[in-house]
């Protein structure tokens, strides 16, 4: 099973949430045919470079139950998605502002049976709500990240 690394470092995940994340390899392939959402070299590896480093976070912190989340520039759900799984009583909003991407994040959330997970097409500064968290991977270079104080 290529999602038993996810177990290897959580072993405390239920039969649910094994449910679940097993499911995202068929989902995300069949998604990644139609539309480039993982890189095509990198899609067999899709547990460890992609769901368990979305998951790097939980070995360190634990969301307790009611945390709000935004995923600034989730792509096709990461790591919004693994999280959400990982953290069911949490509330996860995924973001971003290419439109496609945001529908393979919301077509998985479905077919996976995510209920805390809110997939929406919206640039970072559009996005006017408050969070507890903020987590992103990759969204740009830190320098572009930076604003500058105007005087």
């Amino acid at each position: 099973m290529p999602h038993s690394i996810i177990q290897k470092y959580f072993p405390q995940l239920t039969a649910r949430q094994l449910e679940q994340f097993s499911m995202l390899d068929a989902l995300y392939r069949d998604w990644n045919a139609k539309i480039n959402v993982i890189s095509r070299k990198d899609i067999d590896q899709l547990y460890l470079h992609h769901v368990l480093h979305s998951l790097a976070i939980a070995r360190y912190y634990r969301f307790v139950p009611g945390t709000k989340i935004l995923d600034f520039g989730t792509g096709g759900g990461f790591p919004g998605i693994p999280l959400a799984i990982m953290f069911p009583e949490c509330s996860f909003k995924l973001i971003d502002g290419t439109g496609k991407k945001i529908r393979v994040a919301q077509e998985v959330s479905n077919a996976i049976g995510l209920k805390n997970c809110q997939p929406e097409h919206l640039r970072g500064e559009d996005e006017k709500g408050q969070y507890d968290f903020v987590v992103s991977r990759a969204v740009m270079p830190l320098p572009d990240l930076y604003l500058a104080p105007t005087a």
